[in-house]
């Protein structure tokens, strides 16, 4: 493991990474560092061509020591796809689309839970407990399974039916409270500190990042180590973009990549944008959003811990932030899946609404590569597409095509 340590980017205090820690003692989320001179002695990149195309094809650049502690289910290198027909429709021809819904469990969370999963059987954890809005508890549920780790995993009654059912069948013990996640994650807090859990909450320990990270590495394999211009991910607690912006710099270290890194786009929506509402006032972190609601149920996070490092990740990379309400990516939802045939998450969907609103107002360029990060399948979310189609009697005939 090429692992030097764990700090904090708020105070700059630094921990053993054989401990096991969750926050920094001035309640920061902890990074894991790396000996990137080690690793780029010892990994090139010709090494990839004879590895198996998943995620722990970079392990040299993540964190679990031991190969068997290693839990997968064959996550990562999901595909980047062109999208040929629909990206000169919206007056994007360089568009691409880099779907994490064909990923086990079908979202990118299994990204985050097979690192942060792998890591903690290392680590000695016999139980964890989390919030989540659903797919990630669905995830880290899945991936306990193998490792023999108890999963406890709270969350809202108005989560999305079947994460909850992943969370059930893989045999975790599942609860639901009648509120947000916010709600969902007081709740955790307080059964963490009376019963010794492991809090595996959003950037509440240091790896689920590690696991997300790999989204951006994948990224700048798929494009030749050429890095795209503009990436938009739909941001709810952030993991993901901070993770992309991590490997990124990673890889500019060992010189893998050189040249301007991608701009970041955090896209939310209009029922609950705190990182929108931050961008725009130039502040370094946000406030609690009131009454947070969307359909896209994953990215209603009221208040993300790391806050500060999404946001941090926008500025330095020259990105947005920007929201869209739920007829907008409800209506790109539709469009994606009739023009390319891909049926995503509202969340993703969020992302092509956002680049058609950057695209009409100058910001995206005609001959830039624009990326939308499509974090889990539509086939999760059945209620948001609603179809009343004629019903037939045997023996009716089909009318002829215009």
């Amino acid at each position: 493991m090429y692992v030097s340590h764990l700090s904090c980017p708020k105070c700059n205090k630094t921990y053993k990474s054989e401990a096991l820690i969750q926050l920094c003692e001035c309640g920061a989320p902890l990074l894991v560092e790396y000996d990137l001179d080690w690793v780029k002695s010892a990994f090139k990149k010709g090494m990839l061509k004879n590895r198996e195309p998943t995620l722990w094809r970079y392990r040299e650049l993540l964190p679990v020591k031991n190969k068997t502690n290693i839990v997968s289910l064959g996550e990562g290198m999901t595909p980047l796809l062109p999208l040929k027909k629909l990206g000169p429709r919206v007056d994007i021809p360089y568009l691409y689309l880099k779907d994490e819904g064909i990923i086990p469990t079908g979202t990118f969370k299994a990204r985050g839970a097979a690192v942060g999963v792998s890591r903690a059987k290392e680590l000695g954890v016999k139980v964890l407990a989390m919030p989540t809005n659903g797919n990630a508890g669905a995830a880290w549920a899945a991936y306990c399974a193998p490792a023999g780790i108890e999963a406890v995993i709270v969350m809202p009654k108005d989560a999305p039916p079947i994460p909850r059912g992943e969370c059930a069948i893989a045999g975790a013990t599942l609860y639901l409270v009648d509120g947000l996640i916010s709600d969902a994650g007081k709740i955790v807090v307080q059964a963490v500190a009376e019963h010794g859990w492991f809090d595996a909450s959003t950037l509440k320990e240091p790896y689920r990042i590690e696991g997300k990270k790999t989204m951006g590495l994948e990224l700048a394999e798929q494009f030749d180590w050429e890095m795209p211009d503009v990436i938009l991910y739909p941001t709810g607690g952030g993991v993901g973009i901070i993770g992309i912006y991590k490997a990124l710099m990673e890889l500019r270290e060992m010189d893998w990549v050189k040249g301007r890194l991608p701009r970041l786009v955090a896209v939310q929506a209009t029922g609950c944008a705190p990182i929108v509402k931050a961008f725009e006032a130039k502040r370094p972190d946000s406030d609690f959003w009131e009454g947070a609601r969307t359909c896209a149920f994953g990215i209603t996070v009221p208040k993300a811990l790391g806050d500060f490092l999404v946001l941090d990740a926008i500025y330095k990379t020259d990105g947005c932030a920007i929201a869209v309400s739920d007829e907008e990516l409800l209506e790109a939802s539709a469009l994606l899946a009739r023009t390319e045939g891909t049926f995503i998450c509202p969340e993703g969907a969020a992302n092509l609404s956002a680049a058609i609103k950057l695209q009409q107002s100058g910001w995206i360029k005609p001959e830039e590569r624009v990326v939308l990060l499509n974090t889990g399948s539509g086939l999760k979310y059945p209620e948001t597409v609603s179809v009343s189609p004629p019903v037939l009697s045997p023996g009716d005939r089909l009318p002829r095509k215009k």
